[in-house]
């Protein structure tokens, strides 16, 4: 039986999809772009503009504009140090890479679960303000801060807070796959749960993986989701997926029937060889699904390890509605490396788990980057330079701030589908640039509501992430199912999101990221 998603999309009877073309190199479907619901429920979270979902038409005057975040002025806020960090054994590192950094509201600190040394141990940081990072002693190995024995060792994987779980024994959950041995490429990760993110239980094993595979949790549907790397011909390192309600159940799977699901494209450049989709991660944000495609770019491994310098991967923003399909429409790196030899952020630019933090007006983005070390020439490439000196750093972005749709000059208008809602009150996100934003109701036959025309409308100039959008006379109450459109007309400026709520600060009930500071649980509630 198909499932109706909280936005209205249905899925389709076969579930994951099938037909999935491995030897195809164009960009991929995404099938509910082009079949919309007749009717969207915009009931959960802020609504954004990545895509054409919500838009029935915008006027001759409209475009939109994917943003980029600002790179923290001083950057990396965390680099390596302590002695297992900076371990002759392993190439110096202190790195989200494996690991998740997620604002925790049991004790309100920020944590950053991460690999010490390039392969070496798993450890935890905390931090007050997201910008400074302290190491606590525990108990696992007396001394440090590691969270795992020192005959584990991380390469890949996931850390993530459970907010749904009944079981607060099992409130922190990991992914955990260990480094290639030799002769070997694919192998079982771990799955752990933790009633503390610091002392942990081994639960089970997953079906086999390749390396840098990563899991995430879709609360839209309430899936444990495991990103598992592949390989096929001709595109290389492509990614392979396994849903299942139950953490445990998400890691089983026979690697002959996985799902091949994503993969770079002829759209995607390669700078020293064809693109490769090396890693993706994805987490819940407001109404959508956000995704991180990590595009490698080269050069081939054994070039790397010649010189002692990191190959070349960003990462390039996707969104879903669905949780399965990623628009990609911006091919232009959201978080891209600085290839300038001496960078600290010269190649190997990655994302974790959780990531992505709400702090007052601004989402916060935290990465992982590798500057290498030429004079660690190696045969081994587990302690080659290519993969040293790997540090953290921080982006910043205006919240909602992924895509805006710009007016240009007079004429400026947003028509949506049909909606369905919950509340009375329209709040905006919106930078209007001196212009006035105003917003129009119509009804089945595309003709204002009495007293919600725009002339009926106070409007809004400024600039402000938060806004109510009030009427002369009246609020939205009584038409959350009356299949209503809305209008938006402005003449400079952009236009975030908007959403209807019936919370007079503007809560919009929808998912959280990895959360942030006065924020609680996985939504804004």
């Amino acid at each position: 039986m198909s499932e109706t998603l909280y936005n209205g999309i249905v899925l389709p009877d076969v579930w994951p999809p099938a037909g999935f073309d491995n030897r195809a190199t164009s960009p991929q479907v995404v099938p509910y772009l082009d079949n919309r619901p007749e009717v969207i429920d915009i009931s959960v979270g802020r609504q954004l503009f990545v895509d054409d979902f919500l838009i029935e038409r915008d006027g001759n005057a409209m475009t939109r504009v994917y943003h980029k975040p600002d790179k923290y002025t001083n950057n990396p806020v965390l680099t390596p140090q302590t002695a297992e960090e900076t371990c002759p054994d392993f190439p110096s590192c202190a790195i989200a890479k494996g690991g998740g950094v997620w604002f925790d509201d049991l004790d309100n600190k920020f944590k950053m679960w991460y690999m010490t040394g390039y392969l070496g141990y798993a450890a935890l940081a905390v931090s007050d303000d997201g910008v400074h990072w302290q190491r606590p002693a525990f108990d696992v190995v007396p001394g440090t801060n590691l969270i795992l024995p020192k005959d584990i060792h991380p390469d890949s994987g996931s850390v993530i807070i459970d907010h749904f779980t009944d079981d607060p024994t099992q409130r922190y959950k990991m992914l955990l796959r260990e480094p290639n041995p030799p002769g070997a490429a694919c192998f079982p990760g771990l799955l752990f749960t933790s009633p503390d993110g610091i002392h942990w239980k081994q639960v089970a094993k997953t079906g086999d993986m390749d390396d840098r595979s990563t899991m995430f949790y879709n609360p839209f549907r309430h899936q444990w989701v495991q990103s598992i790397r592949l390989f096929n011909q001709p595109n290389g390192r492509i990614r392979a997926y396994n849903e299942h309600p139950d953490f445990v159940q998400s890691g089983v799977w026979d690697k002959a029937e996985l799902n091949e699901w994503l993969r770079a494209d002829n759209q995607d450049v390669g700078k020293f060889m064809r693109a490769e989709l090396y890693n993706f991660d994805a987490f819940a944000y407001e109404s959508v699904m956000i995704g991180f495609h990590q595009i490698l770019h080269g050069p081939p491994n054994i070039t790397g390890e010649k010189t002692g310098l990191p190959k070349l991967t960003e990462l390039y923003l996707s969104t879903s509605r669905d949780g399965y399909h990623y628009h990609r429409p911006d091919r232009t790196p959201f978080i891209g490396a600085r290839r300038e030899y001496g960078s600290w952020e010269y190649g190997y630019v990655e994302s974790s788990a959780g990531m992505c933090h709400i702090v007052g007006d601004e989402l916060w983005f935290y990465y992982s980057a590798l500057a290498g070390n030429p004079d660690r020439i190696t045969a081994d490439w587990r302690v080659n330079g290519t993969y040293a000196n790997g540090s953290v750093g921080l982006a910043k972005l205006r919240r909602d701030g992924f895509a805006s749709m710009r007016a240009m000059y007079d004429g400026g208008t947003i028509l949506t589908r049909r909606l369905k809602f919950a509340g009375k009150q329209l709040f905006v996100n919106a930078h209007t640039v001196g212009s006035l934003l105003t917003v129009a109701v119509l009804d089945d036959q595309d003709q204002p509501i009495n007293g919600l025309s725009h002339e009926d409308c106070v409007g809004f100039m400024g600039n402000s992430t938060c806004t109510p959008i009030h009427w002369k006379t009246r609020d939205l109450a009584g038409l959350g199912n009356q299949r209503v459109r809305l209008e938006f007309k402005f003449r400079r400026g952009d236009l975030y999101s908007f959403w209807i709520t019936d919370d007079e600060q503007g809560k919009s009930g929808g998912f959280i990221a990895a959360g942030g500071p006065g924020l609680k649980g996985a939504r804004d509630i």
